[in-house]
């Protein structure tokens, strides 16, 4: 299999898997931020990995940011566009995808 055919399999499973998770909580609470950060950082485990997601987040749309630039990736706004909207489960996979699309399409 393709890097570009797992990068997408993996956006996709990025996308479906946290949602099916967070959409039955959002049916069943509404959009209340209150209550999701407060059951976010219920207990140190939800904080550990709250946190630790938070930072990944972060290190990744500064990386795709500069990465993005630096080799002529198109559309590398996406990935921290998909990191904010679902997260990094969706954000990496998808810069990786299209850093492996700018590649082959150079290699092309």
């Amino acid at each position: 299999m393709k890097p570009k055919t797992i990068y997408l399999v993996f956006c996709v499973l990025g996308t479906i898997l946290p949602y099916s998770a967070f959409l039955p909580w959002v049916v069943q609470h509404g959009l209340n931020p209150q209550l999701f950060v407060q059951e976010l950082f219920a207990n140190r485990i939800s904080t550990f990995f709250a946190i630790d997601v938070v930072v990944s987040a972060v290190v990744l749309i500064g990386f795709v940011r500069r990465e993005g630039s630096r080799s002529g990736i198109p559309r590398a706004w996406l990935p921290v566009v998909a990191t904010l909207l679902v997260g990094v489960s969706l954000g990496l996979p998808l810069f990786l995808y299209l850093r492996e699309d700018k590649i082959s399409a150079a290699e092309a």
